[in-house]
């Protein structure tokens, strides 16, 4: 039996301190890039119709039903040294593959299809006679978005943030097949997990790494259930 609670966190080496700080700067980096993207395809999507709508939600959500080894196999031959478009920005010095940048391009892409949903789900509840009120009393699209609808969806584009970033931080399979496991530079939680599993006597390490991964995947969770129980009850009081 192993005794590491509550001493879990104390015995941590500074390889798995490591690897929980990049794993946090990843997630953080992934979800802050995405963001801009994630919240004008949640608006596209839940407020515009238009030829090909289907396909792209389709596009949108498909990281969630591919397995993760593909979508980093994708990512390989499009952004690696030698790929589609990583070649010409290796010329200018942009690496993605083998790298932590990599990672959080791959954390970007999984997490990418939960947000966007999220967001999505926020603008439609959106009543939008306010926002057509805004508009007749002389805001142009642009401005009512930004002074209407985005404060109005604020809990959703809250919630599909922390859901993206809580993604980003148990992302294995597209990390590790395009940036492979890299101690220091691209050894995440996951992958730390996945080396300790890989070597005899490794369990201990790679049980305390899985408690800190629950903790803060757990906190992520009800973070989101609270933001979004608040929201709920503040659209129902509106109404």
């Amino acid at each position: 039996m192993l005794d590491l609670w509550p001493s879990a966190l104390v015995e941590l080496t500074p390889d798995e301190w490591t690897a929980i700080w990049l794993s946090l700067k990843i997630a953080t980096v992934a979800t802050l890039a995405s963001l801009p993207l994630g919240i004008f395809a949640a608006y596209l999507l839940a407020r515009s119709q238009f030829p090909g709508k289907t396909l792209v939600n389709g596009l949108v959500h498909l990281p969630l039903v591919l397995p993760p080894v593909v979508t980093g196999f994708v990512l390989l031959l499009l952004l690696g040294r030698k790929g589609l478009i990583g070649a010409y920005l290796a010329e200018i010095g942009i690496v993605f593959s083998f790298r932590w940048t990599g990672a959080a391009v791959a954390c970007a892409v999984m997490g990418f299809p939960l947000m966007v949903r999220a967001m999505r789900l926020s603008f439609e509840s959106i009543d939008r006679r306010l926002e057509l009120a805004s508009e007749t009393l002389g805001a142009n699209r642009l401005w009512t978005f930004f002074m209407v609808t985005l404060p109005l969806s604020t809990p959703g584009v809250i919630v599909g943030s922390i859901m993206a970033f809580a993604k980003a931080l148990g992302e294995f399979g597209a990390t590790i097949t395009f940036v492979s496991n890299i101690p220091g530079e691209t050894r995440t939680i996951s992958a730390a997990i996945y080396s300790y599993t890989q070597v005899p006597g490794g369990d201990e390490n790679a049980l305390r790494l899985t408690l800190v991964s629950v903790f803060i995947a757990l906190f992520a969770l009800v973070a989101s259930e609270i933001i979004q129980w608040r929201a709920e009850k503040r659209l129902g009081s509106v109404e």
